[in-house]
């Protein structure tokens, strides 16, 4: 897969094939990813719980809201959860700010996974302290994003969307999940 191809399928998939496993090892490398992404003054204040567990992954899948779009959808259904997730922290030990540098290591985290297969989506709607008293996550770090991950099972099509018009994604009625993007024309200022 070319590099253009791996940006255009790194979308957001919230439906999975939960029975796909994915292992330490591939979370690990998913991490060492993140590990070699840049950092803010390279303070690298990142910390990552990884989980490919049921009990821990559904922990977590209870703290989460999944798409904001879909008012009628309160998220994947038991079949179509992720199989890991992968929770981003930051260590207030190490810096007081992280910068953007969750938002660089859930890009590369899920550009890996979509390289090897899989694919994801990045959280931020979630229920912090009750992640945070679930998982026994001490106050020092910052609960900033879980990386959701898993076997795709939807179909997620891109179409250009026209200025002025609706740029919220939705589902047809065969589930295909639709994203409109803007156009370059529109992106571009002259």
């Amino acid at each position: 897969m070319n590099f253009e191809e791996l940006i255009i399928k790194n979308r957001s998939y919230r439906r999975f094939d939960q029975s796909v496993r994915i292992t330490d090892d591939l979370l690990l490398k998913f991490v060492e990813y993140a590990r070699f992404s840049p950092s803010g003054s390279n303070k690298q204040p990142l910390k990552f719980i990884l989980s490919n567990q049921t009990e821990k992954n559904e922990q977590i899948f209870s703290t989460l809201a999944w798409a904001g779009y879909l008012k009628d959808w309160q998220g994947p259904i038991e079949g179509e959860q992720p199989a890991a997730y992968i929770i981003i922290l930051r260590d207030g030990a190490v810096s007081n700010n992280a910068g953007v540098d969750h938002g660089i290591a859930a890009q590369s985290i899920l550009l890996g996974a979509v390289a090897a297969g899989f694919g994801g989506c990045m959280l931020g709607a979630i229920n912090r302290p009750k992640l945070a008293e679930l998982l026994s996550i001490p106050e020092r770090y910052e609960i900033l994003l879980v990386v959701a991950l898993g076997k795709p099972v939807e179909t997620i099509i891109l179409e250009d969307c026209a200025i002025g018009q609706d740029i919220k994604y939705y589902r047809d009625a065969n589930q295909n999940h639709h994203v409109p993007k803007r156009t370059l024309d529109e992106l571009i200022l002259s």
